[in-house]
């Protein structure tokens, strides 16, 4: 039995349409494009776009510059998410517009994590091989 047979690789097409809304949203961001009220956007990255199968729905993993109140981004960018997709409509040509939703990105906290564990291990092996 696969393994991945409970979670089905995106297409070509998904990711394409992904990179392009990626792409589109980080314009959007830099140029604060959106008007979102008393918020700006031009510290925001946008680090990944995930599309539904249908292309209907867009899931977007964003940080703000220096990783500090992630989720507070994300709850603004989510209770604005209207105006976001109505200026991303005005940059895509594209079939159906997709409702986005923000997610805040952990990968990078999660690949420090990580890194910080390898350089421990190493050390520990480097410790052991000098008292051997």
């Amino acid at each position: 039995m696969n393994s991945q047979s409970s979670q089905r690789p995106y297409s070509q097409r998904q990711l394409r349409v992904g990179e392009l809304v990626k792409q589109n949203l980080g314009e959007l961001f830099i140029r604060n494009e959106a008007k979102i009220p008393s918020f700006s956007t031009k510290l925001i990255t946008v680090t990944e776009v995930r599309m539904t199968p249908d292309l209907k729905t867009a899931r977007a993993y964003v940080i703000p510059l220096g990783g500090i109140e992630t989720k507070e981004t994300v709850r603004i960018l989510t209770e604005f998410s209207h105006l976001v997709r109505k200026a991303l409509s005005k940059r895509l040509d594209i079939k159906f517009l997709p409702k986005l939703t923000f997610v805040e990105d952990n990968s990078f906290e999660y690949a420090e994590k990580i890194e910080k564990i390898i350089k421990e291990n190493n050390k520990d092996d480097k410790e052991k091989k000098r008292y051997n």
